[in-house]
């Protein structure tokens, strides 16, 4: 038979963690035991996984000791606790906090991009940030034509990047806007019903913000270009889920529209979505719950002879974390990279 695993979540109860225990699912992934696992506040909760409620535990010392693959969404400080030991006791980790995206020992992963760096882990695998995931997987198959010299992007990223409760406040807000009432913010600095403003994350001394700069940094890393020039512009829009980009792309040549349309129709976990007729192109709307980066408005840049320019909407939870990380998982098994404590009979 083939092997199965056991497969603990941690963060189970968030707006990812939910998203990857459907995905498990969904895929068929080879599951022989789920662990569920959260704060203590959530420890008790049921969640179904193919028809049978699982009590979700707290996280502790013992909470890895037979686990042969970990899917972490906890955020960066849990990851940074608790990663390591689960690694020490043998599982691999798939994190999609930001805890170990830098670190050099540590693999940034998208599958399309460059799956051969998930297997030289040392027991973490890092998944990269939801704009970079999308970002990525739209430019690799352009860039792998004719190298990319200098991307400048502006995101409008949805609630769901800060999680169901920030989902949920964005909708609150609606309702209290039309009801005439002041609406409340808890999740964000300022209402995000009918407005937009710049990400929220610290800013640096040169005025960009932590969002922004972690597009640059781990663009690089992913592309293994350490001095690929990258400039960012990160804003907060009033959609509950799935982030949209757009992208202007500078390479040493010119290159050809239809080119790249053609790239991009090949390429995995790419869907070109185009009717200028119609004047219809990727919406968050239609780009949620899908597995594929939409992207459209291919065209040439008007100010530079040798730039693209390009649209895309991503479901942040699903290929920006949830997908990313179970397509890591998925790829350790079929190479072989992921071996079950005990072997299944």
């Amino acid at each position: 038979m083939p092997e199965a695993y056991h497969v603990a979540i941690m963060g189970a109860t968030g707006a990812v963690g939910t998203e990857l225990l459907e995905l498990l699912e969904e895929r068929n992934f080879p599951v022989k035991e789920l662990t569920l696992l959260a704060s203590p506040r959530s420890a008790g909760k049921e969640l179904l996984f193919k028809g049978q409620p699982i009590t979700v535990e707290a996280i502790s010392e013992a909470s890895f000791a037979d686990v042969d693959l970990v899917l972490a969404s906890a955020g960066g400080s849990i990851s940074k606790e608790w990663a390591p030991k689960a690694a020490a006791a043998g599982a691999v980790v798939v994190d999609n906090s930001s805890a170990f995206r830098m670190d050099p020992a540590v693999p940034l992963v998208v599958p399309e991009v460059n799956p051969k760096a998930a297997l030289n882990h040392k027991g973490i695998i890092a998944n990269p940030n939801c704009t970079t995931i999308l970002m990525s997987v739209a430019l690799w198959p352009l860039h792998q034509h004719q190298p990319i010299e200098r991307i400048v992007v502006a995101t409008y990223q949805s609630a769901s990047g800060a999680g169901a409760r920030a989902m949920e406040e964005v909708k609150q807000q609606a309702q209290s806007i039309l009801q005439g009432e002041e609406p409340t913010t808890e999740a964000f600095p300022y209402p995000l019903a009918f407005n937009l403003f710049p990400h929220n994350s610290p800013l640096n001394e040169l005025g960009y913000c932590q969002e922004e700069m972690k597009m640059v940094h781990e663009t690089r890393k992913i592309f293994e270009v350490s001095d690929l020039r990258v400039s960012a512009t990160c804003v907060r829009v009033p959609v509950l889920r799935a982030h949209s980009e757009a992208i202007n792309i500078e390479f040493s040549q010119p290159f050809a529209v239809n080119e790249a349309l053609g790239l991009l129709e090949a390429a995995p976990g790419v869907k070109v979505v185009e009717d200028w007729q119609a004047n219809h192109f990727p919406m968050p709307i239609e780009a949620s719950g899908q597995d594929d980066v939409l992207v459209g408005r291919v065209r040439r840049d008007l100010s530079h002879n040798c730039g693209l320019e390009l649209w895309l909407s991503g479901d942040q939870i699903r290929k920006g974390a949830a997908l990313n990380a179970v397509q890591i998982a998925e790829l350790l098994v079929s190479k072989q990279a992921l071996k079950p404590k005990v072997l299944t009979t």
